[in-house]
């Protein structure tokens, strides 16, 4: 049954009742229960989770099992999110086990760069792979899954809850969900482990840099990575100045409101500095550390950073953000904290210029008080072809080019940026036919650097080259899906390929026949089949492929014949025999002998009524001295062997019954007689 399409197991448990709902319950706010909140992942760490709040928000796509056209059905309810790097490509494994034996969790993955978390809801192709199966007890991702997405289910129906390992690609950032249906749960462990991808950052914490503001009071210092918000004090103790000008008296996270770790303080100094040079340095806090990454590498103690604090003067952006596939926005850094009133909403601040035309949208920044470090710039439609594009940054609507948080518009400027191209999965494929097997030959033409393969073909282990065979039944159904990628773009195609040139002879007939009769067959053979070739033992053929009746010669005698067919393929030269032997009786006289001898002889040893080919409603019984039943059947070849349930019948005379409709002349025919059993 389909579950977890907008109601899980409700089939099961409340009829149809709930079916029509979309969404219900709480809407999620906790920290972990969105993808933009979502627990940053150390690839050595288990998250035990004991309880998860209830709540449910969007919908989500889940390929081959969401209906309604593609769009999306099943429901992230109660869910919790976990985000995670790549650092080195390869297959990433991970398990999640109830605390209770009668839970069920159910998972998906997502593929995110270059987008921001909550594009899981609006863009189907992030997906990566789930799992939905309403099986109870542990779930994951591992070398034994399965190699698609299994759908919402029963969990009566034990479906497989572990999928195959995914491939991750090195430099491109993930979002997992684990989602639990009921109301009413026990909680998960999370563990990631026994795929080769990495996914635990190799980058020790450092401090990146630091900048005063502009009246000199402040100074915001940028990490080389995330850290843990419960690191660090609110008076920012870890920190101290030198020359020792002032002293920290406050710091801010730039997102621990919001999220679990951040990369970009804020100190609160003293007093403001004068122009100079000076040095920041990081040392064990009143909480006994320096900052803590995710796996709680810390900082070094007496690393420093040095500055310079000067006037303020106008700055160039300095870098765009990492772009993923088919970009429709870029994100632009600068070195410093952007006004957001500065920055025209319709994006008239920018324009692109590349190899195809580009029209700007709009644009914003992650405004907090007032401030962005970056402005995502996006564009009317995505970019799907490779090149290089080069980013205006001009005055716009309002009058003016983006003005920095020290007041200072930035100079009119340029800075260009890479896109790949899209790529697609299309493949080819030519058949070599034989006899019993064919080979199959699959290419895809690596357009667009493509640079990944990844075939599968059947339930055979995924083949990773540009080109690829399969041996397969000539009479089979193969189901091949190629899956490709150049580093950046991803796209697959799957395909069914029926195969049925398998030569196969096969007919039907009757086992027995008159001497009066036609024999008519019936010919089942299967296959690309060009020429037939019936014979009726040694006295007749046919070369038809559905022949007319055949009329065996009369010889007063009972004689079996071999019926045979021979099916050939030409231009393969292939070909396949049937054979089976039908009985022409002697007569079909329906006569009904006076004696008969069950010795085992082989001779005489059943008794019923002879060659009763045609009779119709066939029904025979044989009684005893005491009118007891000893035989009845309504099958004529069915005989009487001298027994009553299992005991031979001593010799004597017993009676005979036997009614049916000739088969030619539709007249209804009674009998009756006696017959002896000699001994």
């Amino acid at each position: 049954m389909p579950s977890k399409l907008l109601s899980k197991y409700l089939v099961v448990l409340l009829s149809l009742v709930l079916q029509v709902k979309v969404n219900f319950g709480q809407v999620c706010t906790n920290l972990g229960q969105t993808p933009s909140t979502a627990f940053p992942v150390c690839g050595t760490t288990v998250f035990h989770q004991t309880s998860v709040p209830i709540c449910a928000t969007v919908n989500i796509f889940v390929p081959g099992c969401s209906t309604g056209g593609g769009g999306a059905s099943y429901q992230n309810k109660n869910p919790y999110f976990y985000k995670f790097t790549c650092y080195a490509s390869g297959t990433l494994g991970f398990l999640i086990v109830p605390l209770a034996a009668n839970e069920d969790y159910d998972w998906q993955l997502w593929d995110i760069t270059g987008h921001n978390p909550d594009d899981i809801f609006t863009d189907n192709t992030l997906v990566v792979t789930a799992n939905w199966a309403g099986t109870y007890g542990p779930t994951g991702a591992s070398a034994t899954g399965v190699n698609f997405i299994q759908c919402g289910s029963d969990p009566t129906l034990n479906l497989p809850t572990f999928a195959a390992m995914p491939n991750l690609i090195a430099g491109h950032e993930y979002i997992l969900m684990v989602s639990h249906f009921t109301s009413g749960q026990s909680g998960y462990d999370l563990s990631f482990g026994g795929g080769t991808a990495v996914i635990t950052d190799p980058n020790i914490p450092h401090l990146g840099n630091a900048k005063a503001d502009c009246d000199g009071t402040k100074i915001t210092v940028k990490l080389n990575k995330k850290v843990k918000c419960t690191s660090i004090t609110g008076s920012g103790t870890e920190f101290s100045l030198s020359p020792a000008a002032a002293t920290v008296i406050a710091a801010v996270t730039d997102s621990c409101t919001f999220g679990f770790d951040f990369d970009e303080i804020t100190l609160t100094l003293s007093a403001p500095l004068s122009n100079g040079n000076y040095s920041l340095i990081i040392n064990n806090g009143s909480d006994g550390n320096t900052l803590r990454d995710n796996c709680d590498n810390v900082i070094p103690q007496g690393e420093l950073v040095s500055f310079t604090y000067n006037k303020p003067q106008p700055i160039f952006a300095d870098s765009v953000g990492k772009l993923g596939c088919a970009p429709g926005a870029i994100k632009i850094y600068f070195p410093k904290k952007i006004n957001c009133a500065s920055i025209s909403s319709d994006g008239t601040d920018f324009s692109v210029t590349g190899p195809v035309p580009v029209n700007v949208a709009s644009a914003s920044g992650n405004c907090i008080d007032g401030k962005t470090d970056y402005v995502i710039v996006k564009f009317a439609s995505p970019v799907y072809s490779k090149g290089t594009y080069v980013l205006s940054l001009k005055a716009g609507n309002d009058g003016n080019v983006v003005i920095d948080e020290c007041g200072q518009e930035t100079p009119i400027q340029t800075l260009s940026f890479i896109t790949a191209d899209t790529v697609s999965a299309a493949f080819q494929y030519q058949i070599q036919y034989g006899c019993l097997k064919d080979t199959l030959f699959f290419s895809h033409d690596g357009a667009h650097d493509v640079n990944y393969w990844k075939w599968n073909l059947n339930n055979l282990p995924p083949v990773t080259t540009q080109t690829t065979s399969l041996i397969a039944s000539a009479s089979s159904v193969n189901n091949v899906q190629l899956v490709v990628s150049n580093g950046l773009c991803t796209d697959s195609t799957s395909e069914v390929i029926t195969l049925d040139n398998e030569v196969e002879a096969s007919f039907d007939m009757e086992d027995f026949t008159c001497p009066e009769d036609k024999l008519a067959v019936t010919n089942t053979s299967t296959g690309a089949i060009d020429t037939w070739l019936w014979s009726y033992g040694s006295v007749g053929s046919s070369t038809i492929k559905d022949p007319p009746p055949f009329l065996f010669p009369t010889t007063g005698r009972e004689i079996n014949y071999s019926v045979k067919l021979v099916v050939t393929n030409l231009a393969l030269g292939c070909s396949d025999i049937a054979t089976k032997t039908v009985t022409v009786f002697d007569h079909c006289n329906i006569d009904i002998p006076t004696a008969f001898t069950p010795n085992n002889d082989g001779l005489n040893d059943r008794f019923g009524p002879h060659n009763a080919l045609k009779a119709e409603n066939y029904d025979f019984k044989v009684f005893n001295r005491w009118g007891q039943l000893v035989f009845h059947s309504k099958n004529w070849k069915d005989r009487w062997d001298g027994k009553i349930k299992g005991t031979p019948q001593q010799p004597g005379v017993f009676v005979w019954m036997l009614s049916y409709t000739h088969r030619d002349t539709k007249q209804a025919v009674f009998k009756k007689g006696t017959v002896t059993l000699i001994r």
